[in-house]
């Protein structure tokens, strides 16, 4: 999965929550993604991703009674505020917040970004961090071995 397509998912998820549009109008929504420079592809592969996400909730929440939503807040710690920009932890914050990411995927995102071993992350380098793990989530809900090649070359 790209960035296009996080951004995609950013901005469906925006949407849905803020009630201005909903799943009866999807045409629309992908219509105006269209308008806004974004292939037939990158939106397909958003709402199918969407879809999966829904899916695994509801298979989730019938199975056990619950989602593994939380709606709990990260505080990074001292060391990672110094190399985690500000920008970069508010979009990894705000795609927590429309539940594109779990709190584990947060987890794993932070440390992905401690591990780059640049002197400051920026929010390319978390754009970049999210969409390797939501691709890596994705290959394994899919049932296919994930490779996380992507992953390993934001490290070394």
């Amino acid at each position: 999965m790209n960035e296009r397509v996080v951004e995609i998912l950013m901005f469906i998820m925006s949407q849905l929550r803020g009630g201005k549009k909903d799943f009866d109008n999807l045409d629309l929504l992908s219509q105006d993604l269209l308008n806004r420079g974004y292939s037939q592809n990158e939106i397909s592969s958003a709402f199918s991703w969407l879809f999966d996400r829904v899916d695994r909730e509801v298979e989730e929440i019938l199975r056990d009674g619950e989602s593994d939503i939380s709606q709990s807040f990260r505080v990074l710690h001292e060391l990672e505020e110094m190399i985690i920009s500000s920008e970069a932890f508010g979009y990894l914050l705000q795609i927590k917040q429309l539940e594109i990411l779990s709190d584990f995927d947060v987890e794993l995102a932070i440390e992905k970004a401690m591990m780059l071993g640049v002197s400051q992350v920026q929010i390319e380098d978390m754009k970049s961090i999210v969409a390797a793990i939501l691709t890596t989530k994705s290959s394994q809900f899919q049932g296919n071995f994930p490779f996380d090649g992507e992953m390993d070359a934001l490290i070394h």
